[in-house]
């Protein structure tokens, strides 16, 4: 059996709430960024990331980015996906996401899941969905 977490920041809570979608569909560990590390990444198998989109549609700067920016290296092999909420904006902060990932060679498991503010019916499902390809 697989071991997977889900990695979240939340400034407001709908990314959290995303991720407690996920967490209640498959079971992972429920991580804060400021708590993960590239030292962490070996104990698991799959890992969900999830930041929203911040002030110019970016990852979050103070502390989803360096973490981020910590761990990629380490996820080759690994079955990994991202998910965010947003106010703003048409999702760029996730396309540049993914392209970041890509360009690590990250292979991304599934469809990156976006959201506006809360998760919705819709969200909800395609967030069932990206749990059972990273679980």
């Amino acid at each position: 059996m697989s071991k997977a977490a889900v990695v979240y920041y939340s400034g407001s809570g709908n990314t959290e709430a995303m991720a407690d979608v996920i967490v209640n569909a498959v079971s992972a560990d429920k991580i804060e960024c400021s708590d993960f590390s590239a030292a962490k990444v070996a104990d698991y198998d799959a890992i969900a990331f999830g930041c929203p989109a911040m002030g110019d549609e970016v990852l979050e700067e103070t502390v989803f980015q360096p973490m981020w920016d910590d761990v990629k290296g380490n996820l080759a092999g690994k079955k990994v996906a991202l998910f965010g909420s947003y106010g703003w904006g048409d999702g760029q902060w996730m396309r540049d996401w993914e392209a970041d990932a890509n360009a690590e060679g990250v292979a991304l498991a599934c469809d990156s899941v976006i959201c506006n503010d809360a998760p919705d019916d819709e969200a909800s499902a395609a967030l069932e969905a990206l749990a059972k390809a990273i679980g």
